[in-house]
């Protein structure tokens, strides 16, 4: 086999792997509640302004102080969100618990 073709049935098997994912996700998606896919939701956004700091950290700029400024009041309005889908979740399981 050349590499041309292995390169190409990797590369089928990477698509086939990768559709199957998606397929698994969304299938997961449409079982979870609107409160969990919130809390995943503000989860991701919370780590995204993480990374977004992070990189902030990094970069030496003029604008560097109110970038880091920026950055923290970013994180902690997620951090903030975040809180209140997981308080959200833990009544809407509370409640589920009790019936």
């Amino acid at each position: 086999m050349s590499d041309l073709h292995v390169a190409r049935f990797y590369s089928a098997i990477n698509k086939s792997f990768e559709t199957t994912y998606q397929m698994n996700q969304q299938a997961a998606a449409s079982q979870r509640s609107r409160a969990e896919q919130e809390t995943e939701n503000e989860a991701n956004r919370l780590r995204e302004q993480v990374d977004a700091a992070l990189s902030a950290v990094s970069q030496r700029s003029p604008d560097e102080v109110d970038a880091l400024q920026t950055a923290a009041d970013r994180i902690e309005r997620a951090a903030r969100d975040l809180v209140d889908a997981l308080r959200e979740l833990a009544q809407q399981r509370g409640a589920a618990e009790e019936s």
